[in-house]
C-alpha cells in the first residue's frame, strides 16, 4: 500500500467507529424526535438562521462554557433562530455548542436547533509574511475536516451541513486564501465519505465564500476548478457585504441630487434600500454565472450583516455607514427579501465578539451582533424585547434589555449621512 494513503485509511476506519457511536447516541437520547434534513431546512422560512460565536473576551484562549452557550441558545431560540453557523473545529467552542444543544433537547424535546459546521482552510504559511497560495496547510486543514467528520457522526441529529472553508478562495483574504482546487479536494473527500456511509447520508456539503469567489464578480474566478466545485457541492453558500463597499465601492452609497430635500430619516431609509438592492444584485450575479455553466443548485446566503459601530473606514472618519439605526434597517430588509424568496440567510451575527479586532475596541468587526457582548438587544430587535420574549433570560447574569435604554432619540443622535 502507498504510504501516502495510510492516514486516510486509518481515518476512514475511525469514522466507521464514530458513525456507529453517533448513531447509538442519537437513538438512545433522541428517540422519537422528528429531525429535519438540510434539504428540508434550507429555504424554509420557519428555520431562521444566524452566525454564532460565543466568545466573551478579547481572546479565543478563553472558551465559552457549556452553560454560557446554553444561555445563548435560549436567547436565540426566543428570537426564533433554529439554525446556527460555526467557523472552525480546532477550539472547544463547537464541541461545547453541540453538547449544550443536546443537553437542552434532553430537557425540552420541543427545542429545535441545527448546526452548519464550519471548517477553516489555510494556505501554506498562512498568517505569516510569506503565505504560499499555491499550496495548502494540509496538516491543519486535514485536522479541521477530521474533527468535523467526528462531530457530524457524533451528533447527526444536530449537524446538517459541513462547510469547507470560510472566505477561503477570495483573493483579498491575502493572509490565508487557497485556490478553488483545494476546496474542491476536501468537498469531494466529504462527498466520498457520504457515499461510503462514513458520514450521515443526508448531510449537505458546501463552501461558504464571497459572492465574487463563486463567479459573481471578477472573471479571474471563472475557472474550470470552480465549475467542478459547483458540481461537487450540494448547495452554494455566498457572502455579500454592502456595508464594506460603502468604502470600497461607494457610488451606490452617495445621496442622489433629487434626495437632498428629503428628511434626514428618509434619506437614510433610501440609502439602506439601495444597500439591500446591492446585496440582491450580488446574489443574482452568482445565479447568472451558475446558469451560464449549466449548473442548477440552491443558492443561500452564508453571511451578510451590518456593523453598528466603527472607528475606521465605515465610521465618522469614513463612509458614516455604521450605527444601530442603519444596521436595523439592513437586518429587517434582508430578512424580508430572503423570506420572500425562500433564501436561507445566516445573518452575521448573533452576539458582538470582542476578539475579532482586539486592538481596536471600536472597530467594526467587533460590532456585527444583533446583541451586544453583554446581551443587550440592539435596535433591530427592540420589538422582540417589547413582546417579552426574553423575559427571565440572561447572558452572563445580564438581562436582555434594549440598548440606549430604549430611547430612540438618543440612538438617532449617532446617525449620520454619507460624508460626500
Amino acid at each position: 500500500m502507498n504510504n501516502v494513503w495510510l492516514p486516510y485509511v486509518l481515518f476512514m476506519l475511525m469514522c466507521c467507529m464514530v458513525v456507529s457511536c453517533g448513531s447509538s447516541h442519537e437513538n438512545n437520547e433522541h428517540k422519537g424526535m422528528n429531525h429535519k434534513t438540510a434539504a428540508q431546512i434550507l429555504g424554509d422560512t420557519n428555520y431562521k438562521a444566524i452566525c454564532y460565536g460565543g466568545y466573551r473576551t478579547t481572546s479565543r484562549d478563553s472558551q465559552p462554557s457549556v452553560q454560557q452557550i446554553k444561555d445563548d441558545i435560549k436567547i436565540l431560540q426566543a428570537l426564533g433562530i433554529k439554525v446556527l453557523r460555526t467557523y472552525n473545529t480546532q477550539y472547544a467552542e463547537v464541541k461545547n455548542l453541540l453538547q449544550a444543544i443536546a443537553e437542552l433537547q434532553q430537557q425540552d424535546s420541543t427545542l429545535e436547533m441545527y448546526v452548519m459546521l464550519g471548517t477553516w482552510m489555510d494556505c501554506e504559511g498562512a498568517w505569516t509574511n510569506t503565505p504560499n497560495h499555491e499550496k495548502e496547510n494540509e496538516t491543519a486543514n486535514a485536522a479541521e475536516i477530521h474533527r468535523a467528520v467526528q462531530l457530524a457522526n457524533q451528533y447527526p441529529q444536530l449537524v446538517k451541513i459541513i462547510s469547507v472553508g470560510n472566505e477561503a478562495m477570495v483573493r483579498w483574504a491575502t493572509s490565508y486564501y487557497v485556490k478553488a482546487e483545494i476546496i474542491l479536494k476536501w468537498v469531494n473527500y466529504l462527498q466520498r465519505l457520504k457515499n461510503e456511509k462514513l458520514l450521515p447520508p443526508d448531510i449537505w456539503i458546501t463552501s461558504s465564500d464571497n459572492y465574487a469567489s463563486w463567479g459573481g464578480g471578477d472573471y479571474m474566478y471563472h475557472t474550470g476548478e470552480l465549475k467542478k466545485l459547483y458540481n461537487a457541492v450540494d448547495y452554494v453558500s455566498i457572502h455579500t457585504y454592502p456595508m464594506h463597499d460603502t468604502h470600497y465601492n461607494p457610488v451606490f452609497w452617495l445621496l442622489k441630487p433629487n434626495e437632498n430635500k428629503l428628511t434626514h430619516e428618509v434619506k437614510i431609509d433610501s440609502l439602506m434600500q439601495r444597500s439591500i438592492q446591492y446585496a440582491q444584485a450580488q446574489y443574482h450575479h452568482v445565479v447568472k454565472y451558475m446558469k451560464s455553466i449549466g449548473v442548477n443548485k440552491p443558492i443561500h446566503i452564508g453571511e451578510t450583516g451590518w456593523a453598528s459601530q466603527s472607528d475606521g473606514y465605515y465610521g465618522n472618519e469614513g463612509s458614516n455607514a455604521c450605527d444601530e439605526y442603519k444596521a436595523a434597517l439592513y437586518y429587517q430588509g434582508i430578512r424580508t427579501w430572503t423570506n420572500r424568496e425562500k433564501i436561507t440567510c445566516f445573518y452575521f451575527e448573533a452576539f458582538d465578539e470582542k476578539w475579532k479586532d482586539a486592538q481596536h475596541p471600536n472597530g467594526s468587526e467587533n460590532h456585527f451582533g444583533v446583541f451586544t457582548s453583554d446581551g443587550k438587544a440592539k435596535y433591530a430587535i427592540w420589538d422582540k424585547v417589547d413582546e417579552g420574549v426574553f423575559k427571565q433570560l440572561t447572558r452572563d447574569g445580564h438581562p436582555v434589555v434594549k440598548t440606549f435604554n430604549g430611547n430612540k432619540q438618543e440612538l438617532l443622535k449617532q446617525v449620520r449621512l454619507p460624508r460626500y
